[in-house]
């Protein structure tokens, strides 16, 4: 061994993350009958609005569970239809729905603050796992395009238009636990307080984990107030004038960058959060209206939450209560 072998340290051992295969194989082979068992579950406290007038609508507890089977499935609505006659003959439906109606019900207004809801209540049986958190948006994108005239160019241009989701996710568990979506050029930050409020009425918040889009001088301080500690990067041209809070953050990450980074460094889980549900579910959206958008991403959302709650059953033998604490009646969850 030469002299200058001798100062080059020892590479350290790479940090692994062993698999249990065993349960990773079950919660796979079994994962489409587990999820029809769990939505079904999750869908019982749908209540069917109150008839006003013209045509009777379909039980809308049946139409969420097929909208959302839909999606899980990949399929478009033609294809679905055989997986929808599956699913009324071994009762997770009182009715079977032509595909049209399908397709038609992921479009209705009245299904959003539902599938929000839903989501909300299957993050819950992660109440005792997950206490960090980690918030990042990204977008999903859509057959319509932006048109318009380039005038240095001379000739019409167009542009894909997307449609963005917000999210919080807990970094042991990837679960979601709140989800704003909105068009591609909203902004990141004005939306963090929104999803922090909803996931502390179920959620202890520990830490919040976030990119510089998120910085700003309330969000900090709306993290601190639910008594949680915020790690979102302060920018190059940052100065240390400010509040006292805000004097007090920008000193511990300039002055302790060893150890802000290790929490900071939790905020990768919200990217493998959009990868496992982009990877499964897909990263554009079928439908055609804008209100179609943003269900089929709630959708996707959902049925990424289950999955992970299936794998959790397998893995750590979680037994879930998804049923509603209350009856779920679309006329008293619209969203502001």
């Amino acid at each position: 061994m030469t002299d200058h072998d001798s100062i080059i340290p020892a590479p350290a051992p790479r940090k692994t993350y062993p698999q249990d295969w065993p349960a990773y194989n079950a919660a796979q082979t079994s994962e489409k009958d587990t999820l029809m068992v769990l939505l079904h579950d999750l869908c019982q406290g749908v209540e069917q609005p109150e008839y006003q007038f013209g045509r009777p609508g379909l039980p809308l507890s049946d139409m969420v569970f097929v909208s959302a089977l839909k999606v899980y499935s990949l399929f478009s609505a033609r294809r679905f239809d055989s997986d929808v006659r599956t699913a009324f003959r071994q009762g997770f439906m009182s009715i079977s729905p032509s595909f049209t109606s399908v397709n038609r019900y992921i479009a209705k207004p009245l299904l959003t603050p539902l599938l929000r809801y839903l989501i909300h209540l299957s993050s819950e049986p992660f109440q005792i796992v997950d206490v960090d958190f980690a918030a990042d948006s990204s977008g999903f994108s859509t057959s319509r395009f932006d048109r318009w005239f380039d005038a240095k160019w001379g000739k019409e241009r167009s542009q894909r238009q997307w449609i963005k989701a917000h999210i919080l996710t807990g970094v042991k568990s990837n679960i979601v636990t709140d989800i704003v979506v909105t068009r591609g050029t909203a902004h990141d930050s004005p939306v963090l307080p929104r999803l922090l409020d909803e996931t502390a009425k179920r959620f202890t918040i520990r830490e919040v984990s976030a990119d510089k889009a998120y910085l700003s001088d309330p969000n900090l301080r709306h993290i601190e107030q639910l008594g949680a500690y915020p790690y979102i990067p302060f920018k190059s041209n940052t100065t240390g004038h400010g509040s006292p809070m805000w004097r007090r953050l920008y000193g511990y990450f300039m002055l302790n960058e060893v150890s802000w980074k290790e929490h900071y460094h939790k905020r990768s889980n919200v990217e493998t959060t959009f990868s496992m549900i982009k990877g499964k579910f897909g990263d554009s959206l079928k439908s055609k209206s804008e209100t179609g958008q943003i269900n089929e991403t709630l959708l996707k959302v959902l049925c990424h939450n289950i999955c992970v709650l299936i794998q959790a059953m397998h893995e750590y033998g979680v037994t879930p209560n998804l049923a509603p604490k209350v009856s779920i009646e679309s006329k008293d969850l619209w969203l502001n």
